[in-house]
Order: structure tokens, then sequence, then C-alpha cells
């Protein structure tokens, strides 16, 4: 089934200015996102880049990268993809996928993954990924997501906490990790189009605000999210100013032996 790949791009920064544009190896790095998730993507239909900014709309034209430009003065990327939904003229039942645009070393395969979730779920409305974690350090980390899923593999809740937590937990601290593993949540989407388009619109969770974890609202409004488990986890995204030198000597070394 084909579906649409969104790629938000939002010049501000404050960690990191202009970061869409960042050079990486002699290109942006928004079309470096592009670019790679273009690589085995036999089923997208388009691969888009949502802007805010003019400058980054000219630097994906220079690479043949289509992108559109939207408001602003959006609260949040689901804000600026519905928009993206409308300007693109997408149906309520398309399949749109949302890929961040810091992720320059993004796995092709995964997209793909999510985007088939809600071809095999149904009853979904949202998909999305996870993987094992391995580390204890992870585990304990608040900056670190969890997710726990039900038999279905539908996700029954985001936490920054510790979770599953086993019983005897508190008295005997975080020393080692359960069986299963926990799983961390990887931040990538899919969406039905219509759903995206009235996610802005749904209000606020209790749960999102404690959390700080946008797609919690979906749970609390009774939307379901389908999780595809991957074997392993994605590269890492680009933050702040030592992960852009750390991606860019992944690319210089990649030039270097092609």
């Amino acid at each position: 089934m084909a579906f649409t790949v969104l790629i938000p791009a939002r010049l501000a920064s404050t960690r990191l200015p202009n970061k869409p544009l960042a050079d990486i190896a002699g290109v942006p790095m928004v079309v470096r996102v592009a670019q790679r998730v273009a690589q085995g993507l036999t089923q997208a239909a388009r691969i888009v880049v949502a802007a805010d900014h003019e400058s980054i709309v000219q630097a994906c034209s220079r690479f043949g990268i289509e992108a559109i430009l939207t408001r602003v003065d959006h609260a949040s990327g689901s804000d600026r993809l519905a928009e993206a939904c409308d300007l693109l003229g997408l149906l309520d039942e398309d399949i749109v996928v949302n890929v961040q645009g810091d992720e320059p070393l993004i796995d092709p395969g995964l997209v793909q993954a999510v985007a088939d979730l809600l071809v095999s779920q149904t009853a979904a409305s949202m998909g999305t990924a996870a993987h094992a974690i391995d580390k204890v350090e992870e585990f304990r980390n608040p900056n670190v997501v969890k997710v726990v899923l039900n038999a279905a593999g539908m996700a029954l809740y985001f936490s920054r906490a510790p979770i599953a937590w086993w019983r005897d937990g508190f008295a005997h601290g975080i020393a080692a990790l359960a069986q299963p593993a926990p799983l961390r949540h990887i931040g990538i989407y899919s969406y039905r189009a219509g759903f995206l388009r009235r996610f802005p619109t749904l209000s606020q969770a209790p749960i999102e605000i404690t959390e700080a974890l946008e797609q919690l609202r979906a749970l609390w409004h009774g939307y379901q999210i389908a999780v595809y488990t991957s074997a392993t986890a994605p590269g890492a995204g680009v933050d702040t100013p030592e992960d852009l030198e750390r991606v860019r000597a992944i690319f210089a070394a990649q030039t270097s032996t092609a």
C-alpha cells in the first residue's frame, strides 16, 4: 500500500540553530534524511519535507526533494503535519509516516515497517516502534521513554518511568533488567491522515502533561497505537553540536571508503 512520508523541518532550534540546513558532507541535514528514507522504499508514494521557512524549501529543491511551506506559528509538529495533509490533498484513509528531520541515520526498513502497521492493524489510528532495552542505565533514564504492549501489540502506556515494574523493585532497586526485557520507544509515527487532522483538536490529557509525552493524548481519548518491535536500536538523531560532529564523521568515513 502506498503511503506518504512527511518530514517536519523547523528552522529555529535552541540547541542547534538552523539545524535542518546543517551541512553533512556537502548536503543539508534535512535532505540527508529524505535521501536516506528513499533508500529501499518502493511503496512510498511521496517523500515531502514540511518546512517553516523558505530557505529550507529552496535547499530541498536544489537536491530534487519535494518540500512545502507551512505556517511558522504551529504549537507542535503534529499541527504542522496536519496542515501538510491539507496542502497535499491527502484523503482521510491515506497513511502518513512522520520522520523527524534530524535523523540522517534512520533505517528505511523501520519507516516501511511502521507504515505497514496501519495496514495490518486496522483498529489502530497510529503506529510507532520500540526495541528491547539491554542496559540498566537506559531503563532508569527518564529521557528514555518506555512502552508496554498488550497481546495484540498495541500500546497500553508510555512513560518516562521504568515500566513494567516488578513487585519487589523498590526493595532491591534496579540492579538488573526484568524479563521479558522492557521496551524503549522509538520516536517514529504513522497515522491515518484523518486522525492526524483530528489529533490537534483533541484536548490535552492530564497524563500527557505529567509525562510530557504527546502520544498519551491519543491513548487517553481512546485511540489505539500499534507498535512494531524492532530487533535493533535506530541510529541516533542530531540534537546537539556534538551529535552533529559525530554524524559528520560517520558520513565522512563512508565517503572515504566508497
